[in-house]
């Protein structure tokens, strides 16, 4: 470990406690079900296991700029990192679901101090011109750990106890607590820093607001529901009211000028585009091998681990391309590998082989990981230095919204057009849900094409390699 330069270890470090965070998250989705066995419970309680996580993520995360410029951006990753090993503790020790729906509320509030703040310590660590490299390797986190996930905690499930599943995170996250501690750098912290009240108040009752409803609106008649529309009209003009409060202030709580850099809100819709593209995935792939093919599990989660590994190697790959040619070399061919692998899975068959559906996702792998880590660090490089973290918070925060809208999208989309179809004479259920998820996965490549055009308009940095 000593071997390696100081910078690397920084990306070694704070890869451990995002692979922990994101895949806690990915383990417990295939589980639902058997917590409603567990607890004697119905859909809509257990589903705040994951509600819960989304909503204080999402609401914790417009303060880590503040906290990174006012204690320090290693001391606010390691006090999340400690904050998310409590969290699994008091998971590992919960003996009713409402226990269980906390924990997951305290992994969440860790989560999102951690993850914009995980991207800054890089930043801070690296020069522009090496930064794709480092954080193609970083990414690998947050593509892999979504993938095998549900691998994981489907096997552990089927041989332990489900408190294990918390239990799980703690060796990876005090690895990570302890790597944290002695190689992140200490940046520079301002102790006047003013704490804008009002601005966070607003912001966070807005993002809450909205992903509560997109976390409880998974069927058209939730979506709909009076209580879910008001607060989707809600958190849209807390939005609202919050961007022009903060241009008025000379110390917001999150820079909005940044996105008037062409370069940083471009990077932002190819990511979203990207995240929707990941998601429709992750929730369509599973309905398509178990309710299409009638293939178990195990089947599902393997499918999963190719995409994986291909998005792991491409996100390295990627990097190093936008390092040395640019973002337009290396984002539009991601973008145009997943859409066109997307396109594959939309005309699939009956008697489409499961090899070829495994080709096909990993495929979309290497589209994802050449088309999403390198435009979110092309638009990261665009804005000033001192933004950088509050720069990723809003990168995370708008991705986090874009895949919950996705994913709400695909499940009414699902439920509705099946039944349509189904409804219709000689048409069997296999039949309309193979049409139906056809359909869907046509629908998530149209997006990626949308995205594409946009993003040849992402630019690279000046060179700044020392002798230039």
């Amino acid at each position: 470990m000593k071997k390696l330069p100081n910078k690397w270890l920084v990306v070694v470090s704070v890869l451990f406690g995002t692979f922990t965070v994101i895949l806690n998250n990915s383990m417990l989705n295939p589980i639902l079900p058997r917590f409603i066995q567990i607890f004697d419970s119905d859909a809509v309680a257990v589903g705040w296991i994951l509600t819960i996580f989304m909503v204080a993520m999402g609401m914790t995360m417009p303060l880590t700029g503040y906290f990174g410029d006012r204690f320090g951006k290693k001391k606010v990753y390691l006090t999340g990192l400690s904050i998310f090993i409590v969290g699994s503790i008091c998971g590992f020790f919960s003996q009713t679901l409402s226990m269980v729906i906390i924990s997951r509320a305290i992994q969440g509030m860790a989560g999102g101090l951690m993850l914009p703040i995980a991207m800054a310590l890089i930043f801070n660590s690296f020069p522009r011109y090496e930064r794709g490299l480092a954080v193609g390797v970083y990414g690998i986190a947050a593509m892999v750990a979504p993938a095998i996930g549900p691998t994981i905690g489907g096997l552990l499930i089927q041989y332990v106890d489900w408190p294990w599943l918390f239990a799980f995170n703690i060796p990876f996250g005090l690895t990570g607590l302890i790597l944290s501690s002695k190689f992140l750098e200490r940046t520079e912290t301002d102790p006047e820093k003013r704490f804008d009240l009002v601005g966070f108040l607003i912001i966070t009752s807005g993002i809450g607001a909205l992903l509560f409803a997109l976390g409880r609106g998974r069927t058209l008649e939730a979506l709909f529901d009076p209580l879910n529309i008001g607060l989707i009209v809600g958190g849209l003009a807390a939005v609202v009211v919050f961007v022009f409060y903060e241009f008025r202030q000379s110390d917001p709580l999150l820079n909005l000028t940044v996105f008037k850099v062409p370069t940083y809100s471009v990077s932002i819709l190819v990511t979203s585009s990207a995240s929707i593209g990941l998601f429709s995935g992750i929730f369509l792939l599973p309905l398509l091998i178990q309710e299409v093919y009638g293939l178990n599990e195990v089947m599902t989660g393997l499918l999963f681990l190719p995409a994986a590994a291909a998005s792991g190697v491409f996100m390295s790959i990627g990097g190093n391309i936008l390092d040395k040619k640019g973002p337009k070399y290396v984002v539009p061919p991601g973008l145009a590998i997943m859409a066109a692998a997307t396109i594959g899975l939309g005309l699939l068959e009956l008697g489409t082989p499961y090899w070829w559906i495994l080709v096909l996702n990993a495929i979309r792998g290497i589209g994802m990981g050449m088309g999403n880590m390198p435009a979110t660090t092309s638009g990261m490089n665009s804005i000033p230095e001192h933004l950088v973290a509050q720069g990723s918070a809003m990168n995370n925060i708008i991705r986090q919204i874009s895949s919950s809208l996705g994913i709400v999208f695909f499940s009414i989309y699902y439920e509705v057009r099946r039944a349509q179809i189904s409804s219709a004479p000689d048409i069997d259920m296999q039949a309309a849900t193979l049409q139906t998820l056809n359909e869907a996965f046509l629908v998530s490549a149209a997006v990626l094409l949308i995205a594409l055009p946009f993003s040849f308009i992402l630019k690279g940095v000046p060179d700044e390699k020392e002798g230039k």
